[in-house]
């Protein structure tokens, strides 16, 4: 029973033995001499079974005292016998400013919580030679010398400033049109010119299709539109800037150019509408339709048909487009926006202008 126990404790260390063996961490280095400031890698390679955990050591920023580690590569694999084993390397970039040899001490792996030490590695720093026998071979410190001026370096700048002008006024103008609530792009639309009454009798036939003087308690609101009409019509018609005037000079003026007879209906609808709108008049229903009446007739009765000359002249119209409040909000954020990036190039130009300029 004894000699069972001891060929299976032999057993177990000769296999442990041989994993031990199938592990490999050798280190090697590019260059064992270099100069002050120059870099050398470190290469650490780790062979061992694949389905071994390997940790690598890590350097902060320092190897040993007086050798710093730039920079650390990821690391390499490479599987060999049906991914049985594994090779892996890790390079470690490595300088010194400090001219002296350098003994670097092996690096420690672990692998299965057990540690491994590579081969040890020397370094040897030189400084830079100088030749002290020969010391009218350095100079001093040069004088700064100024850049000399030319155009060519400031065109983009000069082209930035340019660009911005324009960009600056278009920030003022939809400024100015949002403000205003005018539309950015003004639409002009064309149309031919219309006689004065036809213009007139449009205006009254759509107060005719609101039906104002039907419904209770508008009545000012009717007349008020009935007589607007009529005074451009007048205005339109005769040259009388009737919209300005009160009904006895309109009456007065129009006593020039028309008999007495045709200004009688009209004379009656704008005192009965002067009495609506100032004293509170409600007329009748029938008053009402009588006023739109006379309106009518009174248009009729002093028509007057443009000439072949004037139907050919067109009348421009201007179509002024209202902005919803969500419209504006979202205009207004890009105006803002637009703006804020604006400023901030302006900004970065002057800085690069100083930067230069210093």
């Amino acid at each position: 029973m004894k000699r069972i126990l001891n060929l299976f404790i032999l057993i177990l260390f000769l296999s442990v033995h041989a994993k031990a063996q199938s592990v490999s961490v050798e280190a090697t280095i590019d260059s064992l001499e270099i100069l002050i400031g120059e870099q050398t890698k470190i290469k650490l390679r780790v062979l061992a079974g694949s389905k071994q955990k390997i940790l690598f050591p890590q350097f902060p920023d320092t190897l040993v005292r007086g050798v710093e580690v730039l920079d650390t590569s990821k690391p390499d694999t490479v599987y060999y016998n049906n991914k049985e084993r594994i090779e892996i390397e890790q390079d470690y970039i490595i300088t010194s400013f400090d001219s002296a040899l350098y003994y670097i001490p092996p690096l420690e792996v672990f692998i299965d919580t057990i540690k491994y030490e590579s081969n040890p590695l020397a370094l040897k720093v030189y400084s830079m030679p100088v030749d002290t026998l020969n010391p009218d071979q350095f100079f001093g410190q040069k004088i700064i010398m100024k850049t000399p001026f030319v155009w060519s370096d400031w065109y983009v700048f000069i082209l930035c400033f340019v660009l911005l002008a324009p960009v600056i006024y278009l920030i003022y103008y939809l400024s100015k049109r949002l403000r205003d609530n005018e539309p950015i792009i003004r639409w002009v639309k064309v149309e031919p010119k219309l006689p004065a009454h036809e213009t007139a009798l449009q205006e009254i036939e759509k107060i005719k299709g609101e039906k104002i003087w039907r419904q209770e308690g508008r009545a000012k609101e009717y007349y008020t539109s009935l007589t607007d009409a009529i005074r451009r019509y007048i205005n339109a018609r005769f040259d009388i800037n009737a919209t300005e005037m009160i009904t006895s000079e309109i009456i007065e003026h129009l006593k020039q150019v028309e008999d007495k007879e045709a200004l009688k209906d009209l004379n009656e609808l704008l005192q009965t509408a002067d009495l609506v709108k100032f004293a509170k008049y409600d007329p009748l229903m029938n008053e009402k339709d009588a006023s739109l009446v006379n309106a009518i007739g009174f248009i009729n009765e002093t028509k007057k048909e443009l000439t072949p000359e004037e139907l050919a002249a067109p009348t421009e119209i201007k179509v002024v487009e209202k902005r919803s409040l969500k419209t504006k909000i979202f205009l207004g954020g890009g105006i803002l926006l637009f703006s804020i990036s604006l400023i901030a190039l302006v900004i970065y130009i002057v800085k690069q202008l100083l930067l230069f300029i210093a």
